[in-house]
């Protein structure tokens, strides 16, 4: 996977074997979606609006720091909401509760963070559907559901989409699967509501002309072209607190950590984002790239001179059943601009008809 990861930066010798897979993945992608346009393929509308989070890129781009802040964000304007994942990387068969005492390796490590931070019922489901189904007969108070990821899964229909994109890598090499990194082309960012830069922008960003829609860019005379999307705000993840695995209560700054010996470990899309978060407390560590959703063992973090581990919470939560007191979580909070949070709400107020406080 890290081999493939690669070739997605640029072009290379592989992608004469590359781009034909690429261009039969954007076929079949294209008539799947065609066929629920059309109603050939039904969508389900469940009975509480619902809002996707997702992406069009394969990895991690800052969705569940996302949907925690919308689900606070919802909590404050009067709302009930709901969360359904699919558990990727958990061994759940059907639509099953998150609680903040389920197994990772069962439910998923992104929706276990989201039980535990988010004060909202959380139900997994390869399904969707019959996930969000599952969560509102449990909940009847909830009037609102937010779907982390699941952009793609067209059978959950859906009343507002938000696709996130990491503001570092962006889009990698602009190609499909499996020659880039994308579930979709760039244009998909045209039909939907609100794009979420994770760390970045992407207006003047040059993309091949290609992807772009032609309702949302300008053409170029270049096989490249500048683009801007009317829809696009920016977010940051924030936070200089630490605790600790073993005993949450414990709290540590930066500053805690001078003169110690110190790794850092991350299992997420974009570890070195993580990285240099840590850089910029003026932390100085050996940094550890693990896979997006590895399921750690002890032997894998089996550092003997560290003083410290210091790691993301979406890895903490699959480390705490292991952990000493050497292991401490960075918590962190997304920060969008006010924009966004006025736009998603009056989208929604159209949608379910709600007046302003």
């Amino acid at each position: 996977m890290l081999w493939l990861q690669r070739q997605w930066l640029s072009l290379t010798p592989w992608h004469v074997v590359l781009l034909p897979l690429s261009i039969l993945f954007g076929l079949v992608a294209a008539l799947r979606r065609v066929l629920y346009r059309a109603g050939l393929l039904r969508a389900i509308r469940l009975p509480v609006p619902v809002i996707v989070v997702g992406n069009i890129s394969v990895g991690g781009t800052g969705k569940t720091p996302l949907v925690l802040w919308l689900a606070d964000f919802l909590r404050q304007q009067g709302y009930h909401p709901g969360i359904v994942s699919r558990g990727y990387g958990g061994g759940t068969q059907g639509a099953a509760a998150v609680d903040i005492r389920s197994d990772p390796a069962v439910v998923g490590d992104e929706p276990l963070l989201l039980a535990r931070k988010s004060a909202c019922p959380v139900w997994v489901g390869r399904d969707r559907v019959a996930a969000g189904k599952a969560l509102l007969r449990a909940h009847t108070e909830c009037d609102v559901l937010l779907s982390d990821d699941g952009l793609q899964h067209y059978r959950l229909d859906r009343d507002m989409e938000i696709v996130v994109v990491d503001g570092d890598l962006k889009f990698g090499n602009g190609l499909l699967l499996p020659a880039g990194p994308l579930r979709e082309g760039v244009s998909r960012l045209g039909s939907v509501d609100a794009v979420v830069v994770n760390g970045g922008s992407l207006n003047a960003a040059m993309l091949p002309l290609s992807y772009l829609s032609p309702k949302r860019g300008r053409v170029m005379r270049s096989r490249f072209a500048m683009f801007a999307l009317s829809n696009e705000f920016e977010m940051s993840l924030e936070g200089e607190v630490f605790y600790n695995l073993r005993q949450p209560e414990l709290r540590a700054r930066a500053a805690d950590f001078g003169g110690k010996k110190l790794h850092a470990v991350a299992g997420i899309g974009n570890p070195q984002r993580f990285f240099a978060h840590l850089c910029r407390l003026g932390l100085a560590f050996e940094e550890h790239a693990f896979p997006d959703h590895c399921a750690y063992r002890p032997q894998d973090l089996d550092y003997d001179n560290a003083d410290a581990l210091l790691m993301t919470e979406k890895d903490a939560v699959k480390c705490a059943g292991f952990a000493d007191g050497r292991y401490w979580a960075l918590a962190v909070e997304a920060i969008l601009p006010p924009a966004f949070g006025q736009t998603m709400l009056q989208k929604l107020r159209d949608i379910d008809g709600r007046q302003a406080a």
